[in-house]
């Protein structure tokens, strides 16, 4: 029989995964089954980009795998049994069960709203494709001098505060972050951060926690209130539950904690890549959730799985650090900020329409990554017997 390795969820990390383990083995020995509820590969890093009404580049993950062997099941995972070694699934009709001998978590997050009340019934998120969507139609209905409030000041809030302010500059757009603006950037950076704000009239409050969510708007920790017809939540992500609802070892964040091949420590038979897992980065010091980390992830988990099925010994160590932050600022605008191996800012940084450029590179690049897994004639391995059956069993 066929080694089945299913993959769940097909964004950065998860697609990156099955079409490097598509070129690494050979298809007479393996059955790579992808797992997602959307059609497409959704660039989530555009997500900004698709709110504010433009129209991206549709990735068929059909297409994408086609004549790879990757097999593409549209479904909703609803629950895994890591001891019995089964995925639960539904397609919105009908529910099913399927079963691996391989397992790579690539289920990624959603927005967190912390236990902010409000945050569910009256914000809005650009955390994926449906929700960037639903924030789309209620910006095409608001008039000119409507107020728009974007909370969270991190790289998601700023691109979206910035893509906002751009396509839309009759509203009235302002931004809430718990710090300065930009402070973990350098000092020359957030001088180019803040005149990008002040050029595009987003009003910034720092310093500013927001302890309730209504229909008009925030209240803040101290009591102010900031008036917004539409608030938009960009304040961190969490990971789905349904890892910390198995008997695999998760952390407090409900990652699952992996060792430095991607491969949980509890089940051998399970890879974490992307947003899902907990992985230790340069320094001893948690990878964050971001594109950037996920896909080099992948990469690890991959190799790792191949070289184990296959009966050899040396795994590779994937670039598991970091060389910038690409912000972009608007479609004309942006931040490349470099830093140190552990995420730190250096001095180096390009700004402005460079750096807009640059960004657009690296997103394309990344899709492009996704959309074309064998872009090149490779060995594929064969796996040994002995070593497909014993794998799960092998700590």
């Amino acid at each position: 029989m066929k080694h089945r390795i299913v993959v769940l969820g097909a964004g950065y990390a998860g697609a990156v995964a099955a079409g490097r383990l598509a070129r690494r083995l050979h298809p007479d020995d393996i059955e790579i089954t992808v797992v997602n509820a959307d059609t497409d590969f959704v660039e989530r890093v555009r997500m900004h980009q698709l709110a504010t009404g433009q129209d991206l580049k549709h990735h068929e993950l059909s297409k994408v795998y086609a004549g790879s062997g990757v097999r593409v099941r549209q479904a909703r995972v609803t629950a895994v049994d890591v001891d019995r070694r089964t995925v639960a699934l539904t397609d919105g009709r009908d529910a099913d069960e399927i079963a691996y001998d391989t397992l790579v978590y690539a289920l990624g997050s959603a927005a967190a709203d912390h236990g902010v009340p409000g945050v569910a019934e009256h914000a809005y998120d650009i955390s994926g494709r449906p929700s960037a969507l639903r924030l789309r139609d209620r910006l095409a209905q608001l008039p000119a001098g409507a107020t728009v409030l974007v909370v969270g000041g991190g790289l998601t809030g700023l691109e979206a505060v910035t893509e906002i302010a751009e396509a839309r500059p009759d509203l009235d757009v302002a931004l809430a972050t718990r710090g300065a603006l930009g402070d973990w950037l350098t000092a020359q950076a957030q001088r180019h951060l803040r005149g990008v704000c002040a050029r595009l009239g987003i009003t910034v409050h720092e310093h500013t926690d927001v302890a309730r969510v209504d229909a008009t708007g925030v209240v803040t920790g101290d009591g102010r209130v900031l008036p917004a017809q539409v608030t938009v939540w960009t304040a961190g992500f969490a990971v789905h539950p349904i890892a910390a609802a198995t008997t695999l070892t998760v952390a407090g964040t409900g990652q699952i904690v992996v060792d430095a091949t991607m491969r949980s420590v509890s089940h051998p038979d399970v890879y974490a890549v992307g947003d899902a897992a907990l992985a230790d980065g340069p320094g001893g010091k948690p990878l964050r959730m971001s594109c950037a980390s996920g896909i080099p992830m992948a990469w690890q988990a991959a190799d790792a799985i191949a070289i184990r099925l296959t009966g050899r010994t040396k795994i590779p160590k994937a670039p598991l650090r970091y060389y910038n932050q690409c912000i972009s600022l608007g479609r004309r605008d942006g931040l490349i900020q470099y830093v140190t191996a552990d995420d730190q800012a250096k001095r180096a940084l390009l700004k402005g329409a460079l750096a807009a450029r640059y960004k657009e590179v690296v997103c394309a690049g990344a899709a492009w990554s996704i959309a074309h897994p064998i872009p090149y004639p490779v060995r594929r391995h064969r796996i040994l017997a002995t070593r497909a059956e014993s794998l799960a069993a092998t700590p």
